[in-house]
């Protein structure tokens, strides 16, 4: 077949005709019309028109990301799932503000200055004495990269086609929010929501700074389980009757390393448990688990001496 014949069969598909090219070419097309929403204020029109209507309202509280670097997929993930829902919202003749928001504070920032800061030779890694001097520079440095990247990661969630009030968004580092943390920390240790006491901190030896639960890596590690009897000290409602000289609460623990800080035993209120004698001392076991017990560590024969809940 001659290639004016294959030319000719072409006119004699029946295939449908459009007024768009069949070529995608989002790179070019999509920039086109997110530059038509912003043109005709698709976004703020929406929100006038269902206030106008009186509409229900529909409010994405969003968790700010953290201004460091370019926007990757967990970024977009998010992002995009959250418009949905709130297009969804919108379109369902909600009312449905969004303003969108950065999370500028943390050691990642201070971190990314400071190696900054160690290539001109102003730090050395946990030697740097902190003077006033190196404080202010350190801020005013982390401040600057914090709003350089709320910038940057503002323009990447825009190319995403996310719609929200772009203009006006909030970042944790504006003086006026941090004031707001400081009139709301004062209130509640105003109202008694504050207190000391005692707690394990994480930190970091090379940092010097405090690390999130979530920032810690643990080792898998095998520990042997343990019997644990405690002696009786007090007997103040009779439990054990005539055997306090040789009476034990007896625990069994997977976790050893806690005993030596170990400060009392917990009995549950609607658990049966027995008092039982063997080899003439008394243990206060859990009833279900006395025959396994028994097994286990090798009593034999046991009497009950009483039974009681816990």
């Amino acid at each position: 077949m001659d290639t004016a014949k294959k030319a000719g069969y072409r006119h004699t598909l029946n295939l449908p005709k459009t007024n768009f090219p069949q070529k995608g070419d989002l790179p070019v097309r999509e920039p086109q019309i997110q530059r038509w929403w912003k043109e005709r204020g698709i976004y703020e029109k929406m929100l006038k028109r269902r206030k106008a209507q009186n509409a229900p309202s529909f409010i994405l509280h969003d968790g700010p990301p953290y201004s460091n670097g370019d926007i990757h997929i967990g970024h977009a993930l998010n992002k995009i799932l959250k418009d949905i829902v709130v297009k969804f919202a919108a379109l369902h003749g909600c009312y449905t503000p969004y303003v969108p928001g950065w999370d500028n504070h943390g050691l990642p920032i201070e971190h990314g200055v400071q190696e900054e800061m160690m290539a001109e030779g102003k730090w050395v890694s946990g030697k740097t004495m902190m003077n006033d001097q190196i404080r202010r520079e350190l801020r005013e440095r982390c401040r600057k990269s914090a709003w350089f990247w709320s910038r940057r990661q503002k323009e990447q969630f825009q190319r995403l086609g996310v719609l929200g009030d772009w203009e006006h968004p909030y970042h944790t580092m504006d003086y006026g929010f941090e004031a707001k943390l400081v009139e709301i920390f004062g209130e509640l240790y105003r109202l008694g929501y504050l207190y000391r006491g005692f707690k394990t901190v994480h930190w970091c030896f090379d940092c010097t700074t405090a690390l999130a639960e979530a920032e810690l890596e643990y080792q898998e590690k095998e520990s042997p389980s343990i019997w644990v009897r405690f002696p009786l000290r007090d007997d103040p409602h009779g439990v054990f009757a005539d055997f306090n000289d040789n009476a034990y609460a007896l625990i069994w623990t997977t976790t050893p390393w806690t005993i030596p800080g170990n400060t009392g035993i917990m009995a549950h209120p609607e658990f049966d448990y027995a008092v039982v004698e063997t080899r003439r001392e008394v243990y206060l076991v859990a009833k279900g688990l006395l025959p396994i017990v028994a097994d286990e560590l090798g009593w034999g024969k046991v009497r009950i001496v009483r039974e009681l809940v816990g």
